[in-house]
């Protein structure tokens, strides 16, 4: 009979948590839920494990007192008190990787086009740190949006970052999609954050087209998303973008739109208890600054 070696298991058992630190729904408030326990920071994801056997993914956004404010990703429909809570164990990653060129994802980095599951080899973690700001290379190269006004004489260039303000039907997302279709980029990276349903199908068929979406992808996330996966589906993006980037590749990312990121912060904060300040906005929106820092040049690319 051959002999068993059983070491492996126990170094693995050495550093195994065997404790399962659970909580239990004690209150329901609007879009969040409040808790007592389990053991978790802000930010941190946990599980709600609903009667019927469902499983609800939620986020720390706050403390009352000694319970823990969930805002749950989806819906809350169904979850009732003592309904279990458990820590989430896995970090926050997206699929990456060069198979996940063409392809549309949700808030929670699932795809939503039909085209099956990612083949992307690779996760990524979503929660990162901007580049240093003295490692990041000046701006001297142009890039080419294919679009003859920006080249002539708005002229940009790689690394650089703008924004395009207008008010509402005026063809914002249109020329977006030319932009995609004709830059000089090597790959598109779009977040699409609050945006009406039949505005993505359109914007994917019309503006942006086949040829487009070839060397793209894009992050969705409705207005009929709660906020938690609209904040969500830029990160999402920005991390997608990232890794392009550091493979040495020039990366077009475009997001319609930032307004519709800071409202879905606002109601996030206005949910946890936060005051509001200018236009509404709670403190927490300028907190993620963030995100348009982590764009632009790094070290790679």
């Amino acid at each position: 009979m051959p002999i068993v070696d059983l070491g492996k298991y126990d170094r693995k058992l050495e550093g195994a948590d065997l404790l399962r630190y659970a909580g239990s729904v004690v209150r329901a408030a609007g879009l969040t839920i409040e808790s007592m326990g389990p053991p978790i920071g802000i930010g941190q994801l946990c599980e709600i494990r609903l009667a019927d056997g469902r499983r609800v993914l939620a986020e720390v956004i706050g403390f009352h007192d000694t319970h823990r404010v969930l805002m749950p990703l989806e819906g809350v429909e169904g979850i009732a008190p003592n309904d279990a809570v458990v820590p989430y164990s896995r970090p926050r990653c997206v699929t990456v990787g060069d198979e996940i060129l063409g392809r549309v994802i949700d808030g929670l980095g699932r795809p939503i086009d039909g085209l099956g599951p990612l083949r992307g080899t690779e996760q990524r973690a979503v929660d990162n740190d901007a580049p240093p700001p003295l490692s990041r290379r000046p701006i001297v190269e142009p890039l080419g949006f294919g679009v003859r006004v920006f080249d002539g004489l708005f002229t940009c260039g790689k690394g650089q970052r703008i924004g395009i303000f207008s008010g509402s039907g005026v063809g914002k997302s249109t020329l977006l999609g030319e932009i995609a279709r004709a830059s000089k980029a090597d790959v598109n990276v779009l977040a699409l954050v609050g945006e009406r349903g039949r505005e993505v199908r359109h914007f994917l068929e019309e503006s942006l087209g086949p040829e487009g979406l070839a060397r793209s992808v894009v992050s969705v996330a409705t207005s009929d998303t709660s906020p938690i996966q609209r904040i969500k589906a830029a990160f999402n993006a920005i991390t997608i973008a990232e890794y392009f980037r550091d493979q040495g590749r020039d990366v077009l990312f475009m997001m319609d739109s930032l307004t519709r990121f800071a409202q879905a912060q606002r109601e996030i904060g206005l949910a946890a208890g936060e005051p509001p300040t200018t236009k509404g906005y709670c403190p927490s929106v300028f907190t993620h600054a963030k995100l348009t820092e982590r764009l632009g040049f790094a070290e790679n690319g």
